[in-house]
């Protein structure tokens, strides 16, 4: 509070300053009035604002710094503390932390002047109702705080009917609910079914369309033209609306701008692909191109300098980048890469019969059938072993994987 304080202390003082480097006997007695009033307005407000910063601090858990922010919201204005204590008290007996309350504030400060059982209540008991436990409720609301900011008849009861004519489980539904950023509620209901209409219009699978949806429910709050927009796009790369990957392409192009399409697009070309090869890999693996930079990269170097692969190679089986280079994709490769250096499997071993079957099937057809023969490569597996313990140089490498 000392900053808040001095600032205020500073603004006084130099109000007081003026006025006394000011010939008072020379100003008439108006504007004397006008100053003194000028002065107590200023003091008032600010006695005002400290008293809220003060509560945001000491009630709901906010840092000096984010109070400060919140408090210049003008429609936090509070002289009492007797409303906000009702709002909180009912959060907190509802499960609400001060964690959570922190976070509700800071998003939606104006809540604190909601009518708890009026306004607020309903609506958590309207979450309940719909199969948000009671346990989840502070998580889902201090994740989307703008539920409660949301009219009941209005919003929220219109989004569940239509998340529910598609989704059909009420499960489904808050799964969904939980993935919306709070803004887009209040678009949801009129930009819904539009979206839907066009979806079905091209002959998409329902299976699919449900998929879109839970996925990606703030997609289906977009204005009509710009949805409709990233469809058409999709149409034109070549993608038939009758498979998965129709839906999955939209919803890349709908969650990228066209700046960061372009970047990701360039991540791929300084890796030694063409452009037919990076439009293949999105025709092949939409969410290829949803994947941060030091991921791909991270990939593309292990499989081309320690695997020994070409990078075209890499790029005829996408499917790789969707897998953990640590958890996955290094443990099996090197357990492959002693099983090609000691000359126990064949030299045209496919990539994707190593990295695409489970973890179940992957060991029993490359570690429990050769253990006799190399019985550290469970250990290589789990990555407490190295292969220089087996004597092989890790930086070496192998040319034996085959793209397909």
């Amino acid at each position: 509070m000392s900053g808040f304080s001095g600032a205020r202390l500073a603004l006084i003082k130099n109000v007081s300053h003026l006025v006394s480097n000011v010939q008072l006997d020379m100003l008439p007695v108006q504007s004397l009035f006008i100053i003194r009033s000028f002065s107590s307005v200023i003091s008032s407000n600010l006695d005002k604002h400290s008293f809220i910063v003060s509560y945001l601090i000491d009630s709901c858990g906010l840092t000096l710094e984010s109070a400060q922010s919140v408090s210049k919201n003008k429609r936090i204005c509070f002289q009492t503390t007797e409303r906000p204590d009702s709002v909180l008290r009912l959060l907190r007996e509802h499960g609400f932390t001060n964690a959570h309350i922190s976070k509700i504030i800071k998003q939606r400060p104006q809540l604190l002047l909601a009518q708890p059982k009026k306004t607020l209540l309903p609506k958590l008991e309207f979450l309940r109702s719909i199969g948000v436990s009671r346990s989840g409720l502070s998580i889902f609301v201090s994740k989307n705080p703008d539920l409660l900011g949301r009219s009941i008849k209005r919003c929220l009861i219109p989004t569940y009917e239509m998340l529910k004519g598609v989704l059909v489980s009420d499960k489904k539904v808050v799964a969904t609910l939980h993935r919306m950023k709070g803004r887009h509620l209040s678009f949801f209901p009129r930009t819904f079914c539009n979206n839907l209409s066009l979806l079905r219009g091209l002959g998409i699978y329902e299976s699919c369309i449900t998929y879109f949806v839970t996925q990606s429910p703030s997609a289906m709050c977009l204005e009509a033209g710009k949805f409709a927009e990233g469809v058409e796009k999709v149409i034109k790369l070549g993608f038939d609306p009758s498979e998965f990957t129709f839906v999955e392409a939209v919803r890349v192009f709908l969650m990228l701008s066209a700046e960061t399409w372009e970047h990701k697009v360039e991540v791929y070309r300084r890796l030694g692909l063409s452009e037919d090869e990076i439009r293949s890999i999105f025709r092949k693996n939409p969410k290829c191109m949803t994947f941060s930079e030091k991921k791909v990269k991270g990939i593309m170097d292990f499989l081309v300098c320690k695997m020994g692969l070409q990078p075209a190679a890499v790029a005829r089986v996408p499917v790789v980048f969707n897998y953990s280079l640590e958890r996955r994709i290094m443990p099996r490769c090197s357990v492959v890469r002693v099983l090609l250096l000691k000359g126990l499997i064949k030299a045209d071993t496919h990539l994707s019969s190593v990295l695409i079957p489970s973890e179940k099937c992957f060991l029993e057809r490359f570690v429990i059938k050769y253990q006799e023969h190399v019985p550290q490569l469970f250990h290589i597996f789990q990555k407490k072993m190295v292969l220089t313990e087996l004597g092989f140089d890790d930086k070496y490498s192998i040319s034996g994987l085959k793209h397909v």
